[in-house]
This record gives structure tokens, C-alpha cells and sequence, in this order.
């Protein structure tokens, strides 16, 4: 079957080499037809992909798993699937294709901004979304899939002090945990930004993994607190994200000098 997660992931040499080595855990954040006015569209993908993604995950012998499930078994030709931020979108728009497919996975959730919107990517300009409530979060949870922690705020917990960090990693653990009655095992750095001083705080919190936004996969031995992820585009996605990255930071640059 022809697609773009097609040629990113099974058709390369090198991605198929990978793959016959390590198990993938794959990472979305937006389930739908992204904005015209969206400074960031390889955030979204569309049903249709998501729907796409893991037919071709089962034609190649994939089954799914949930996080804890690959790190502690060595077996292959597992795969998990990740969300972050909890959108409402990957809810109204997921949540049916990932029971189609008997699908779990995970959403990271902003505890300090359950139902709110995505005031992070707001203050960049971008589209306001609204994330998942009190209410979908327990559907997403009756359906069998999982929640972990993407912090209170979602600040950079590179750039906070130790006290601003600790207090983001650990409360936000105890608000899921006591306002939805489950165990709050994985949790994933906002913007991928952590240092060793925060993986300590993570693993001192009581969390059992930690996902980044580094590109690769998890080898036998792998740090639970550092998990490789991928996005999944196509070669040409790819090279257009890289480019528009770079377009965006030449516009930065170009406001701040005027």
C-alpha cells in the first residue's frame, strides 16, 4: 500500500533495520485537517493518516502495545502509540479508529490545563485548540487506553529553576492521579527539554518511563527516562517541516531586528 508513513518507516533500508532491532513508540499530537493559519501543520495529521498508519503497522506484523509494555519486554515487532498535550481533536477524532484497530495508547496530559486550550502554542501565534476535559479524559480511560504527565503548565523544564521543575513533575502526578483514580506511571518533557538534573527529579517522582522528542528507537538497555520517539512523515513531510523550521526562525529574526 502506497503512503507517506509507508515510505518513511517500512520501505527504507535503514528504517527496516531499525525496526528489526528495536521497537518504535510513535508520537502525534493533533488528530485532524490542520488550519490554514497554523504556524506548525506537521502537528496535525488526519484521520484518514492515523487510520492509514496503523493498517500498515498490522500488514507489517506490528501489534501495539502499551509503553510499559515495550520497555520491560524484549520481544519484537511491537509498537506503541503516543499523544501529546491531550488534545479534544485526538479524542472526537481517534478515539473510534484506534478501537477499529484495538489500538491502545497513551495521552500526556497538562494537569493545570484540562479543558483549556493550548496557551503554549497560542503566545507563538498559533491556532487556538481545546484540550480534552475532566469528562473525555475518563471515556479515553474507559475505553482502555492511558494518561501520563506532560507537567502542570508545559514550560521547558530546562529553563526553570530546580524547586519550578520538581514542582511541575511531581504535583502534576498527584492532580491525575487523585482526580482520576489511576496510576500515573509515564510522563514526557514538554518540548523535549530535559537535562540529567530533571530525569532525576522524573524517576525520584515515582514515573516508570519518561519520553523525549529525540528521533530513534529503544534498544534492550535503553534509559526509561530518555525514550526515543517518531513522528511519523514521510521523507518529503519531512524535509518541508525542516524547511518551514527554518523559515519561521528567518522570520523570528527578521521581526526582532526591525
Amino acid at each position: 500500500m502506497p503512503g507517506s508513513f509507508e515510505q518513511k518507516v517500512f520501505l527504507g533500508r535503514s528504517q527496516r533495520k531499525l525496526m528489526a532491532q528495536a521497537n518504535p513508540i510513535f508520537t502525534y499530537h493533533k488528530i485532524g485537517v490542520a488550519p490554514s493559519q497554523t504556524s506548525d501543520p506537521f502537528l496535525y495529521a488526519t484521520s484518514e493518516k492515523l487510520n492509514r498508519h496503523l493498517s500498515m503497522l498490522e500488514q507489517a506484523g506490528f501489534s501495539t502495545v502499551k509503553l510499559e509494555e515495550v520497555v520491560v519486554d524484549e520481544s519484537k515487532a511491537r509498537a506503541v502509540i503516543t499523544f501529546d498535550d491531550g488534545f479534544q481533536n485526538v479524542f472526537e477524532n481517534g478515539l473510534e479508529i484506534l478501537a477499529r484497530h484495538k489500538t491502545p495508547a497513551i495521552q500526556f496530559i497538562i494537569s493545570g490545563a484540562i479543558g483549556k486550550k493550548n496557551d503554549w502554542d497560542i503566545a507563538k501565534g498559533d491556532v487556538a485548540e481545546t484540550l480534552m476535559d475532566a469528562h473525555q479524559i475518563r471515556e479515553w480511560l474507559a475505553a482502555g487506553h492511558e494518561i501520563g504527565s506532560h507537567t502542570i503548565t508545559h514550560r521547558n523544564l530546562k529553563k526553570l529553576s530546580a524547586a519550578e521543575a520538581r514542582e511541575e513533575i511531581f504535583s502534576s502526578k498527584k492532580v491525575l492521579e487523585d482526580t482520576f483514580g489511576v496510576t500515573v506511571k509515564h510522563f514526557c518533557y514538554p518540548f523535549g527539554g530535559w537535562t540529567t538534573a530533571v530525569r532525576e527529579l522524573v524517576a525520584e517522582a515515582g514515573y516508570a518511563t519518561a519520553c523525549t522528542v529525540d528521533f530513534g528507537m529503544n534498544e534492550t538497555g535503553a534509559d526509561p527516562f530518555a525514550l526515543r520517539r517518531i513522528i511519523p512523515l514521510s521523507r518529503g513531510e519531512l524535509l518541508r517541516k525542516v524547511f518551514h523550521r527554518l523559515m519561521q526562525k528567518t522570520r523570528g529574526r527578521a521581526k526582532s531586528a526591525k
